[in-house]
């Protein structure tokens, strides 16, 4: 279709910008793409480079539709150039969430000049790294979830708290020391409290999860009785399935020079197991201590500098808003949902507590007076 039109009128000046602006953005999205797979090994790398390949045939689009209107090198656009710098620094979850997040924005469904094909492959491309952040998704899980729950708790809570008890009128020492008081007080309960939820659910895993001694009776089932089949019927298969599965395993036993797992297999195996996912009790606790004193000394920090009165709310409520702003725009990015529609909903979340609070403390202040 494109190559028909070419040949009945030549490409307006305009046509000619764009299609150097897809070129540009399709060599900026391959090199993206090599340089996240020079980081990994194995399927991942295998993955990324074929993604560097597909992002090639579209530029070898562009350039036939150019001709020898190619042109200069041009860049490509600013976020794709910034989500290059990343990958060749990082190479993080946090780049395939961005890469994510920029094939959602393929301009090819609503482009004539785009074949259907192209459109297609922008679609499938993000379905294919949202498969591989969600990877990296699940590593995060654990620790990650602390630490970001626990600054927003700070932010929020210490905001409310200060603002609150500034509010009635008292001093400001009485406002720091309270506030410090709130700091140390909520991130101790922060830390014990994310140390017993991820210790509780570890312990219910690892009740869930065969004992190695399982393994060792197996050669000794009764072939005929066959034992094995009630496990797998116990995890749910169908007793046809468990009765196919349990064979399977006891012909593995007999040629086996090793332990065999008694556990179901059915379908590729997990790239990151459970525990690792929910990660450990130390280290949630830790991270929750720290990111929620990190988010309560920002409310804080006024009146650590000696700001008084309204100054300090104001300067108080800058702080908070841009790291609740942060916060979610990075929740948001992670989960792969809009980042600015979850920053913005994060601070009037935040504001809208914190505010309550404040006309409560007014409330409080004046009925004592």
């Amino acid at each position: 279709m494109e190559q028909q039109r070419e040949q009945e009128r030549p490409a307006t000046a305009k046509e000619i910008r764009r299609w150097r602006r897809y070129l540009a953005d399709e060599r900026a999205e391959a090199a993206v793409y090599r340089d996240l797979a020079g980081r990994r090994s194995g399927e991942e790398r295998e993955i990324l480079l074929a993604l560097a390949d597909a992002e090639g045939r579209h530029e070898a689009h562009w350039r036939r539709l150019l001709g020898d209107q190619v042109g200069q090198p041009r860049r490509g656009a600013l976020r794709t150039r910034f989500l290059g710098f990343l990958a060749r620094r990082f190479g993080s979850v946090f780049v395939l969430a961005l890469a994510q997040r920029a094939e959602a924005r393929s301009p090819y469904d609503a482009d004539a000049d785009a074949t259907d094909t192209m459109a297609a492959d922008e679609r499938i491309h993000e379905e294919v790294v949202r498969g591989l952040a969600a990877r990296g998704r699940q590593r995060l899980a654990g620790t990650f979830r602390a630490a970001v729950f626990g600054i927003n708790d700070g932010l929020v809570s210490n905001l409310a708290l200060v603002l609150g008890i500034g509010a009635t009128g008292v001093p400001a020492t009485t406002i720091l020391f309270t506030g410090i008081a709130g700091l140390l007080a909520g991130a101790l309960s922060m830390g014990a409290g994310e140390y017993v939820s991820v210790r509780s659910q570890r312990e219910l895993l690892e009740a869930s999860t065969p004992i190695p001694a399982s393994r060792n009776v197996l050669s000794h089932l009764d072939l005929a009785a066959n034992e094995l089949t009630l496990v797998y019927r116990a995890q749910g298969m169908s007793p046809e399935t468990a009765e196919i599965h349990a064979r399977e395993v006891l012909r593995t036993v007999a040629i086996a020079t090793g332990p065999v797992d008694v556990k179901s297999s059915g379908g590729l195996a997990p790239a990151v197991d459970d525990h690792e996912a929910i990660g450990t009790g130390i280290g949630a606790a830790t991270s929750s201590f720290c990111f929620f004193a990190s988010g309560a000394i920002l409310p804080v920090l006024p009146y650590l500098f000696g700001f008084e009165g309204i100054t300090a709310v104001i300067i108080a409520a800058v702080l908070v808003g841009l790291a609740l702003l942060a916060t979610g725009a990075i929740v948001g990015l992670l989960s792969g949902g809009p980042p600015w529609r979850r920053a913005i909903r994060q601070l009037i979340i935040g504001f809208g507590a914190a505010g309550v609070t404040y006309l409560l403390g007014l409330l409080f202040g004046t009925s004592i007076a």
